[in-house]
């Protein structure tokens, strides 16, 4: 599969596996991130002959929106379900059936998670890669408790040591109304081993451009003193019917 900038952006040089990661997404309300999430998800799965396995916690859809989105892009997520290459865990579907309330609720998925992350390591997975695409309506869904949404992220951070596990995040930046960073929002930064910013053009609205992401790679290169230094990405973006273009500002669309 050929690399387009963001793929180069994530990879940096340092090989293509991303192993034991964590990407955090942020985007806005003028700029949604979803096709991002919708990029890593058939990334994590595009290798036929791979036994990577996705666990996807979903909060904003059901799974047959994004079985139809992926389908468009080249990935049927039926046959990846039914091999057993991604465990979809469809939160409005499980707070229905089950009637917990929130914090219940995130206890209990945690629970399966780590169970999960566990029994697909004991059969030999040799990568795993938690999805959870939308954290600002898990907190809602924790009754707004940010701590208790944090607590789970620690949780999940800590399979990403314990077992190698890729950890993917999706939040809203522009939800919360203070004018301070929230400790949510601070701290998902601080965990993440990669940040995506999906924004608006600075410029304005524009036909053929419809945002731009700024990719920050932590830690991929060392400086004269032997410290790791980021690596930062900036690059205009337009979403089609079946696919993403990337491209550097100024330069001209196929």
């Amino acid at each position: 599969m050929s690399l387009n900038l963001l793929d180069e952006a994530l990879d940096g040089g340092g090989g293509g596996g991303g192993g034991g990661r964590v990407i955090l997404i942020e985007d806005c309300v003028e700029t949604s991130g979803a096709f991002v999430v919708h990029h890593l998800l058939k990334r994590s799965l595009s290798n036929p002959h791979s036994s990577d396995v996705v666990v996807f916690l979903s909060f904003a859809n059901p799974f047959s929106h994004y079985e139809r989105i992926l389908r468009k892009m080249g990935c049927n997520l039926v046959i990846q379900r039914d091999n057993k290459r991604l465990l979809f865990f469809d939160m409005l579907m499980l707070k229905r059936d089950k009637g917990k309330k929130g914090e219940d609720l995130l206890l209990a998925l945690y629970g399966e998670v780590q169970k999960a992350v566990e029994v697909l390591s004991r059969e030999g997975i040799q990568h795993i890669t938690v999805i959870i695409d939308d954290i600002s309506l898990m907190e809602v869904d924790a009754n707004g408790s940010s701590n208790l949404v944090l607590d789970f992220l620690h949780y999940c951070h800590t399979l990403t040591a314990q077992f190698g596990c890729s950890l993917i995040t999706l939040n809203h930046e522009d939800v919360y109304s203070t004018v301070d960073r929230p400790a949510l929002l601070l701290q998902s930064e601080y965990l993440a081993d990669v940040v995506i910013k999906a924004e608006p053009l600075a410029t304005g609205l524009a036909a053929d451009v419809h945002g731009q992401l700024t990719v920050v790679n932590k830690g991929l290169r060392l400086d004269g003193s032997g410290n790791s230094s980021s690596r930062i990405h900036n690059f205009h973006f337009k979403i089609k019917e079946t696919s993403v273009d990337y491209f550097y500002p100024g330069s001209q669309l196929k």
